[in-house]
């Protein structure tokens, strides 16, 4: 992938990853809305005034088109070739009383030829995209022409179900992480890929994979973000919960908003916080709402103010 600076300069973030159609079941009602965990970070990024554009593969159909739309409206470039699947994914989510969701999907993933040359500010990779193939290996190669150039950052966003075995899906994430920045990940992920680890020696093991920055969510106990030199554990805030679907996308957006506003002092301690506390902050406005509702600029800065 030759890199235009031209197109570069285009986008503060590129995101590369599976869009596709939440089909929710709650309460005995079925509704339809456009998601997928890196759809949502462009839209959380969208909303939060960053030029976003999106890689995905969805179809020429009305799926298609919600998804399309959905993006557009908050200001989601939806780049060329990304309209290559003959049908759009979809994921039944079924929503617990506690809010919480199980899914299954329908879903392929298959780039084909849509990877385009952009070298934006930061590249974020994330969820059944890294590790489904065919697209998989265009995702790999995505972040390989990135690395180094551009700040990348990864959410591998378990979905257990879709991923074969654990041994072939760790190893294609431990394969992922040394061309990436910062990786984030929540408590279920990483006591699925390191069932034998605490959260916190989860972490330390991305950092010696390669990462600058490891954050894990931890739900109700907030979340632990960790650098070579700086470890910090930031508090959740309290929040009534009307369901999870988003939530960690939103931190995920928030935290990317962060690294390319924020962080122009390096990763000290305060700058950990200040990263944590404004993506636990997105993650509980995200919550106190049905689906995946991200705040937008306006929304965040009152919250932390």
């Amino acid at each position: 992938m030759n890199p235009s600076a031209a197109a570069s300069d285009a986008f503060d973030v590129i995101v590369v990853g599976e869009a596709l159609i939440d089909v929710v079941h709650a309460n005995g009602v079925i509704s339809e809305h456009p998601g997928g965990s890196p759809a949502n970070v462009a839209f959380g990024l969208a909303r939060l005034g960053m030029s976003t554009g999106f890689l995905t593969a969805i179809g020429n159909d009305a799926h298609g088109t919600a998804i399309q739309n959905h993006l557009a409206g908050a200001g989601v470039t939806l780049l060329p070739g990304s309209q290559s699947m003959a049908t759009t994914s979809t994921a039944t989510a079924t929503l617990a009383d506690d809010g919480s969701a199980g899914y299954a999907f329908d879903l392929t993933w298959d780039l084909g030829s849509a990877a385009a040359a952009y070298q934006p500010r930061l590249l974020h990779a994330g969820s059944i995209a890294s590790f489904l193939a065919p697209g998989a290996a265009e995702v790999k190669a995505i972040l390989e022409a990135c690395a180094g150039t551009s700040t990348v950052t990864y959410d591998p966003n378990i979905r257990a179900d879709l991923l074969g075995s654990h041994h072939e899906a760790l190893s294609i994430f431990e394969e992922l992480v040394p061309l990436t920045n910062v990786v984030k990940l929540s408590d279920e992920d990483a006591a699925w890929l390191y069932p034998h680890k605490s959260p916190e020696e989860t972490v330390q093991h991305i950092l010696a994979l390669g990462a600058d920055l490891a954050a894990v969510t931890l739900g109700a106990k907030g979340s632990l973000l960790l650098t070579a030199d700086s470890d910090v554990n930031v508090p959740a805030v309290r929040s009534v919960v009307a369901d999870t679907i988003g939530a960690g996308d939103s931190y995920m957006a928030a935290l990317i908003f962060g690294l390319l506003t924020k962080s122009t002092n390096g990763w000290t301690p305060s700058v950990l916080e200040s990263l944590g506390r404004m993506a636990t902050t997105a993650a509980a406005i995200t919550v106190r709402r049905p689906g995946a509702n991200p705040p937008s600029l306006a929304e965040l800065q009152n919250s932390l103010a």
